[in-house]
């Protein structure tokens, strides 16, 4: 009989490779790169249409929660749970808070562990591996897939298959035992590789049941073991979301599953496959999935080209012109340009290193910051002054709140406005406005059907976003 399957989704990510669109506050999983999905959304919808799949469990950064509820209500889709790290302590860890939320009604509970950016074009061949794997891994095996090259990838871990593995009843595909697996191989390496046959890329991506991980996590790395028990043991709700103790989990050691378990197991196995997959790690990789014109060319946006080849050019808010040239990735964005040669994604990391070491915020946040009531924009700035664009969705509200160093005005643009300012309300509407001086309590709602805009002048000796003193929040923020 054929088992449950419990996806568990990992969006722990930041995504710098894919830089400036990519951001430690809005990471790649959760933006459209290949479709019109997001790929969190893409890969939401992926596991659970497999056959006999039940709700997702979302293992993700704190920071991420809203866009991530957000986005999983946007298709439709209520996850088991979404559990939020405090810090990223990789991907053993994470797998771990999962086992351990089905371990408690079903041991045995079968987990298909996926990353949220990978790319799968061929969904029957995915669910064809993933029916594979979960056989294998009712035989007590802890399965990930293997990808069958067709290039020399020296960005890709490898995996050496081993002896055959019988299922009871047969698929399609061969199942095999790990023989070795193998880090990120240099050129001449990997084409060895490809040549000799019996090597496929590691995808990151696995299947075992929640028994058999949390066993082999226990013999192979007890102080892993330890510490997310303790933190999941501790774990306390938080308005829909599940957060693991902070203290505990802040304490666990980061380690990735391929060092923590899987290179060290004697269960491990692999199954071969063909899914069309990619992890979609760099521009350069993102070019060679997406669809090309005549002359090898990526185009996204307001683009201009004149004698340009096998490029990649994204544009966010302006036209671009690229002409005489070949091999380029050109990204824009509202505050940030990208332009390099194909074969330089690893310098990337420079270019958020410089922005970290000099204070910036290009790595972190978009000038449009979303927020779980909306977003608000930076439109113009200057000394004692900032000009805001403020979206509020509707129903939503900011929290109550207060300002030690700014006053605001507030210019409704469209919709609804409820403003609360010491405990007295008014109701603004298009063209109208109020004025909320310094270290005066106000609240801002929107109480209608449609989204409500406006723009928001601020003044004062400061306009720092930590100027905010709450008192009270629907979102449990309290800073």
């Amino acid at each position: 009989m054929q088992t449950y399957i419990h996806p568990v989704i990992l969006s722990g990510g930041s995504g710098t490779r894919l830089w400036p669109l990519s951001r430690a506050a809005y990471p790649k999983q959760l933006l459209s790169l290949v479709d019109k999905e997001t790929m969190l959304q893409a890969t939401l919808a992926r596991a659970t249409s497999l056959p006999r799949t039940q709700a997702p469990i979302l293992v993700c950064n704190s920071e991420h929660r809203f866009l991530i509820r957000e986005q999983c209500e946007a298709i439709d889709i209520t996850p088991a749970a979404i559990y939020l790290e405090s810090v990223g302590r990789n991907t053993a860890p994470a797998i771990a808070l999962a086992a351990f939320h089905l371990a408690q009604t079903d041991e045995n509970a079968m987990m298909l562990v996926l990353p949220a950016d990978h790319v799968i074009d061929d969904q029957a061949a995915f669910a064809e591996a993933v029916k594979t794997a979960a056989q294998a891994a009712q035989q007590d095996y802890l399965v990930t897939f293997g990808v069958v090259p067709h290039a020399p990838e020296t960005g890709y871990g490898y995996i050496k298959e081993g002896e055959a593995i019988s299922l009871a009843t047969p698929t399609s595909l061969n199942p095999c035992r790990v023989q070795s697996f193998y880090e990120k191989p240099d050129r001449a390496t990997a084409e060895a590789y490809l040549k000799e046959g019996g090597y496929s890329w590691n995808s990151g991506m696995f299947v075992f049941t929640a028994k058999r991980y949390l066993q082999e996590l226990r013999r192979h790395r007890p102080d892993i073991f330890a510490a997310v028990q303790k933190s999941w043991q501790e774990r306390t709700a938080d308005i829909g979301f599940i957060r693991p103790c902070e203290s505990a989990f802040f304490a666990c050691p980061s380690d990735s599953i391929d060092y923590a378990v899987m290179q060290n197991t004697e269960q491990a196995a692999v199954v071969p496959a063909q899914f069309g997959w990619s992890d979609v790690g760099s521009w350069d990789s993102l070019w060679g999935i997406a669809p090309k014109d005549k002359n090898g060319n990526v185009t996204s946006g307001d683009v201009y080209l004149a004698d340009t080849k096998n490029s990649y050019i994204r544009t966010e808010n302006r036209l671009v012109s690229v002409i005489g040239l070949e091999d380029v990735v050109v990204i824009e964005t509202a505050d940030a340009v990208l332009v390099m040669h194909k074969s330089k994604a690893q310098l990337i990391k420079n270019a958020v290193q410089h922005c970290k070491a000099n204070d910036r915020k290009e790595h972190l946040e978009h000038p449009r910051v979303h927020r779980p009531w909306g977003w608000y924009e930076g439109i113009d700035q200057g000394e004692r002054f900032q000009v805001k664009r403020i979206m509020v969705k509707p129903g939503e509200k900011l929290s109550l709140q207060m300002h030690h160093h700014r006053a605001e005005h507030w210019i409704v643009v469209s919709g609804t406005a409820k403003v609360t300012v010491d405990g007295k309300e008014i109701l603004l509407t298009e063209n109208q406005s109020t004025y909320i001086s310094l270290g005066h309590v106000h609240r801002l709602e929107n109480p209608g059907k449609i989204p409500l805009h406006l723009i928001e002048v601020q003044s004062g000796s400061y306009l720092g976003e930590d100027d905010i003193v709450r008192f009270e929040d629907n979102y449990g923020r309290t800073s």
